[in-house]
Protein backbone atom coordinates (compact mmCIF):
# COMPACT_ATOMS: atom_id res chain seq x y z
CA UNK A 1 0.00 0.00 0.00
CA UNK A 2 1.37 3.51 -1.26
CA UNK A 3 0.36 5.87 1.39
CA UNK A 4 1.75 9.01 -0.69
CA UNK A 5 1.12 9.27 -4.41
CA UNK A 6 3.94 11.66 -4.96
CA UNK A 7 6.77 13.12 -3.34
CA UNK A 8 5.54 16.74 -2.62
CA UNK A 9 2.38 15.46 -1.06
CA UNK A 10 4.89 13.27 1.26
CA UNK A 11 6.86 16.55 1.34
CA UNK A 12 3.75 18.57 2.51
CA UNK A 13 2.41 15.98 4.94
CA UNK A 14 5.93 15.96 6.81
CA UNK A 15 6.31 19.66 7.02
CA UNK A 16 2.75 19.83 8.40
CA UNK A 17 3.20 17.09 11.23
CA UNK A 18 6.75 19.22 12.36
CA UNK A 19 4.75 22.64 12.24
CA UNK A 20 2.54 21.09 14.46
CA UNK A 21 5.20 19.49 16.91
CA UNK A 22 7.08 22.94 16.62
CA UNK A 23 3.83 24.69 17.73
CA UNK A 24 2.77 22.37 20.37
CA UNK A 25 5.98 22.61 21.97
CA UNK A 26 6.42 26.40 22.23
CA UNK A 27 2.90 27.30 23.77
CA UNK A 28 2.73 24.39 25.69
CA UNK A 29 6.19 24.54 27.25
CA UNK A 30 8.61 27.30 26.07
CA UNK A 31 5.95 30.29 26.07
CA UNK A 32 3.69 29.12 28.71
CA UNK A 33 4.54 30.74 32.04
CA UNK A 34 3.51 27.24 33.94
CA UNK A 35 5.94 25.22 32.57
CA UNK A 36 8.43 27.06 34.49
CA UNK A 37 7.11 24.70 37.42
CA UNK A 38 8.60 22.01 36.11
CA UNK A 39 11.31 20.63 37.56
CA UNK A 40 14.81 21.11 35.24
CA UNK A 41 15.23 17.48 34.33
CA UNK A 42 12.01 17.00 33.13
CA UNK A 43 11.93 20.10 31.31
CA UNK A 44 15.28 18.56 28.87
CA UNK A 45 13.29 15.40 28.50
CA UNK A 46 10.67 17.20 27.23
CA UNK A 47 12.82 19.04 25.19
CA UNK A 48 14.89 16.29 23.68
CA UNK A 49 11.77 13.56 23.20
CA UNK A 50 10.01 16.77 21.09
CA UNK A 51 13.36 16.86 19.05
CA UNK A 52 14.05 13.38 18.72
CA UNK A 53 10.08 13.40 17.45
CA UNK A 54 10.69 15.63 15.03
CA UNK A 55 14.05 14.03 13.91
CA UNK A 56 11.63 10.80 13.41
CA UNK A 57 9.23 12.62 11.51
CA UNK A 58 11.78 13.99 8.74
CA UNK A 59 13.59 10.88 8.72
CA UNK A 60 10.34 9.10 7.60
CA UNK A 61 8.85 12.24 5.41
CA UNK A 62 12.45 13.19 3.68
CA UNK A 63 14.21 9.63 3.73
CA UNK A 64 12.00 8.27 1.09
CA UNK A 65 13.63 10.87 -1.52
CA UNK A 66 15.52 9.49 -4.62
CA UNK A 67 18.35 11.47 -3.50
CA UNK A 68 20.12 9.11 -0.58
CA UNK A 69 22.71 11.68 0.41
CA UNK A 70 20.07 14.11 0.82
CA UNK A 71 18.29 11.94 4.14
CA UNK A 72 22.46 11.08 5.11
CA UNK A 73 22.97 14.89 5.24
CA UNK A 74 19.52 15.31 7.70
CA UNK A 75 20.57 11.96 10.13
CA UNK A 76 24.14 14.10 10.07
CA UNK A 77 22.55 17.23 11.29
CA UNK A 78 20.05 15.63 13.57
CA UNK A 79 22.78 12.79 15.18
CA UNK A 80 24.93 15.71 15.65
CA UNK A 81 23.23 18.10 17.13
CA UNK A 82 22.03 15.44 19.30
CA UNK A 83 24.44 14.12 20.49
CA UNK A 84 26.02 17.67 21.58
CA UNK A 85 22.71 18.54 23.39
CA UNK A 86 23.02 15.22 25.39
CA UNK A 87 26.66 15.43 26.20
CA UNK A 88 25.54 18.96 27.42
CA UNK A 89 22.47 17.69 29.47
CA UNK A 90 24.47 15.02 31.10
CA UNK A 91 26.98 17.25 32.18
CA UNK A 92 24.77 20.26 33.44
CA UNK A 93 22.89 17.33 35.12
CA UNK A 94 25.90 15.40 37.19
CA UNK A 95 28.82 17.78 36.99
CA UNK A 96 27.97 21.43 37.01
CA UNK A 97 25.43 23.74 36.10
CA UNK A 98 26.18 25.25 32.70
CA UNK A 99 26.29 29.28 32.25
CA UNK A 100 24.26 31.26 30.21
CA UNK A 101 26.38 31.24 27.23
CA UNK A 102 25.80 27.51 27.05
CA UNK A 103 22.81 27.08 28.11
CA UNK A 104 21.79 29.79 24.92
CA UNK A 105 24.08 27.44 22.90
CA UNK A 106 21.97 24.31 23.76
CA UNK A 107 18.35 26.43 23.05
CA UNK A 108 19.84 27.21 19.58
CA UNK A 109 21.10 23.91 18.56
CA UNK A 110 17.76 22.87 20.19
CA UNK A 111 15.77 25.23 18.15
CA UNK A 112 17.62 24.33 14.79
CA UNK A 113 16.36 20.50 15.04
CA UNK A 114 13.23 21.19 15.92
CA UNK A 115 12.57 24.39 13.58
CA UNK A 116 10.26 24.18 10.34
CA UNK A 117 12.97 25.99 8.67
CA UNK A 118 15.47 23.36 8.34
CA UNK A 119 12.73 20.93 7.03
CA UNK A 120 12.17 23.31 4.04
CA UNK A 121 15.47 24.15 3.40
CA UNK A 122 16.15 20.38 2.69
CA UNK A 123 13.31 19.96 0.89
CA UNK A 124 14.11 22.72 -0.99
CA UNK A 125 18.03 22.25 -1.81
CA UNK A 126 16.50 19.04 -2.99
CA UNK A 127 13.80 20.52 -5.30
CA UNK A 128 16.99 22.89 -6.70
CA UNK A 129 19.20 20.53 -7.35
CA UNK A 130 16.89 17.72 -9.23
CA UNK A 131 16.18 20.78 -11.52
Amino acid sequence: MVLYKTEKIRFIAGLILVIVIYATFYIYFVENEDSKLIPVKTRHIIKFISTVIVYFVGTIHLGKLKDTWMSQMWHFIHVSGLLILTSMGFFHWYVFELSLAYKSFAVSIQELLMSPILYVGMGILNASLKE
